[in-house]
């Protein structure tokens, strides 16, 4: 771990070292030398930014504006996700190609994870991690070029949770596309398709607590299991899908928690006792859910719809597509739909 300045910013943030040259920003603010795992786009500018939360940790993103942009004020849309991936995995494929169809996006980092400030690394919080998706709202809110009532958000995954917490908590937020989503809360404390018993989550609550216990006398934090160095053939078909975006060329990502390196144990304590989507029903702006046919996941988005009290809401299910095609494959995600969801809603 080190302390790595970011390009044309005055405060730095703590990250995993990572194989590129330490500035990667021209004096711009342009990123000079390409990060992420897709192509990058001839027809789309993209910068670093920086903006803090209401906890005062700072966040880092990408901020993606078509070259050609229209006149007057325009739509905006913040993306993050997956849960444990960076900016320069999923959510940025997803900034970029909107910000190709005629949005300012912005795909950042959550707190305590890629780029983005707060210690210790790699935990999750969903307080602050919900918080960080209305930070970005803030941070759009600032730009000369955005329409200040026209902003939307993506969740990916584990952030599509958070996402959709966000769209209850924060009236800005116009509309909002979740993708994939998974309800991070809901598989901590149950399981997945809520097989654990309660004596189980009560063994955990103990096994975590008693790690709590001995992660303060040693001074460190244990490390959570990780997706294994190889596959065997044995893993479920969701951990081999996961294993063959994140430990492959499709996704791998130094500074990805899910690529290369693991959530803190004790991480999982707010995850099972602060469940996200408790005032979802509370919810009146639109809301595209997006899932895959064959994901593993997929009950998330299907339970978490039926709570959806709004007349303005739609469940997309992807045919055939399984949880990670919609991390990365372009021909599968349905970007069209999400353009015309947007265009039609951040009015």
């Amino acid at each position: 771990m080190k302390m790595r300045t970011l390009c044309v910013l005055s405060m730095t943030a703590l990250s995993l070292v990572f194989a590129a040259p330490d500035s990667s920003c021209a004096a711009d603010g342009n990123i000079a030398e390409w990060d992420k795992v897709f192509a990058k786009s001839d027809d789309v500018d993209v910068k670093k930014v920086t903006f803090k939360n209401r906890f005062g940790i700072e966040l880092v993103g990408d901020l993606y504006e078509p070259k050609n942009k229209p006149e007057g004020k325009m739509q905006a849309i913040a993306v993050s996700g997956p849960f444990g991936a960076v900016k320069e995995q999923s959510s940025g494929l997803y900034a970029q190609t909107l910000a190709e169809r005629g949005f300012v996006t912005l795909a950042f980092d959550p707190s305590f994870t890629g780029e983005s400030g707060g210690e210790v690394r790699n935990v999750a919080s969903p307080d602050i991690n919900t918080d960080d998706f209305s930070a970005a709202v803030d941070y759009l809110t600032t730009l000369s070029e955005v329409d200040e009532t026209k902003i939307g958000i993506i969740g990916i995954c584990g952030w599509g949770g958070f996402a959709l917490n966000a769209a209850a908590q924060d009236t800005r937020i116009k509309a909002t596309v979740t993708s994939t989503m998974y309800d991070m809360t809901r598989v901590t404390a149950r399981g997945y398709n809520d097989s654990m018993s309660a004596d189980d989550l009560y063994k955990m609550r103990q096994d975590l607590n008693n790690q709590r216990t001995a992660d303060y006398k040693n001074g460190s934090f244990a490390e959570a299991a990780g997706l294994p160095d190889k596959l065997t053939g044995e893993e479920p078909q969701f951990v081999q899908d996961y294993f063959n975006y994140y430990k492959t060329k499709n996704g791998f990502h130094p500074r990805s928690i899910n690529s290369n390196g693991h959530w803190n144990v004790t991480s999982a304590l707010s995850l099972i006792t602060q469940p996200i989507l408790a005032y979802t029903d509370t919810i009146k702006s639109p809301i595209l859910m997006i899932h895959g046919e064959k994901a593993h996941s997929r009950y998330f988005s299907e339970d978490a719809f039926k709570k959806l009290t709004g007349d303005n809401k739609e469940l997309m299910i992807i045919p055939n597509a399984n949880h990670t095609d919609l991390y990365y494959k372009t021909d599968v995600i349905p970007f069209d739909k999400i353009e015309t969801f947007f265009k039609d809603n951040l009015k």
